[in-house]
């Protein structure tokens, strides 16, 4: 049996534009690929200029429209910027996954003040401030869809991560305040929560505990699911949300882990 066009566009992103945070590396960068190859056109924001240009190659060269445009989450001039510039180049925004993410793997007693606040400033204020430049261009646009990156640590604690732990809870309930504020507007807002994925963030956190890497490898693949998750996994979960797949689904987390919290 051949696939159903009409399921084919429910999961497509043609003539849709979306703005990716972290997009540089990571999940960031392969949900800029997967949102590519569903057709839409992905504006790549970060603060890493190399590997944002990187990742924009990439993209043009599998035959996608994307963009790299710096930008620090944590700056209301640098997000309203990127708005604006990825609105100007591809007419129009439809999905904001907000995903830039830091990880420093100390609790209360260590962690200075300053690392508290680039936690919350990158995990939370830049959550803040991309919202409130992306919604009323998505109103324009009748609706669109937000995405955020929480954690499986948005649902339960864990150890040396006071500032991650606390930045990741708060994303999950701003996600749902959010769904509350703007689905009169057919804007949905969703989380995805992974678990450990590999990417140069969990490397550094093992870096940071000064853990053999081999063996924190192996203990994140203790799960269910026996292996760590991939990119891909997560941007999967991102698509399903960014998609008209989703089009009933607002206020809702999705735990992509591999049976780690189950």
């Amino acid at each position: 049996m051949s696939i159903n066009p009409s399921l084919s566009r429910l999961i497509s992103l043609a003539g849709k534009a979306a703005v990716i945070t972290g997009a540089a590396s990571g999940i960031g960068r392969g949900t800029a690929r997967r949102l590519a190859e569903a057709g839409a056109a992905v504006g790549l924001l970060d603060i890493n200029h190399e590997g944002g240009r990187s990742a924009e190659e990439e993209i043009r060269a599998a035959g996608g429209r994307a963009a790299f445009i710096a930008c620090d989450v944590r700056s209301a001039e640098d997000c309203r910027r990127a708005v604006e510039e990825t609105v100007r180049r591809f007419g129009r925004l439809d999905v904001l996954f907000n995903n830039a993410g830091i990880a420093i793997r100390k609790d209360a007693l260590a962690l200075t003040e300053s690392e508290w606040d680039l936690s919350l400033d990158v995990m939370l204020k830049g959550i803040y401030l991309l919202t409130r430049e992306a919604v009323p261009h998505m109103i324009k646009a009748g609706g669109g869809s937000i995405i955020n990156t929480g954690s499986g640590w948005s649902l339960k604690g864990g150890p040396n991560a006071v500032s991650y732990c606390a930045a990741k809870g708060g994303v999950l309930n701003m996600t749902r305040a959010m769904a509350i504020d703007y689905g009169r507007h057919q804007i949905r807002v969703n989380c995805v929560c992974p678990g450990d994925v590999d990417t140069p963030l969990l490397r550094g956190e093992c870096a940071q505990l000064g853990e053999d890497e081999a063996r924190f490898m192996a203990e994140a693949a203790a799960r269910p699911l026996r292996r760590v998750g991939t990119v891909e996994d997560v941007a999967n979960a991102v698509l399903f949300f960014a998609s008209d797949l989703s089009s009933w689904v607002t206020g809702a987390h999705l735990v992509v882990d591999g049976g780690g919290l189950a």
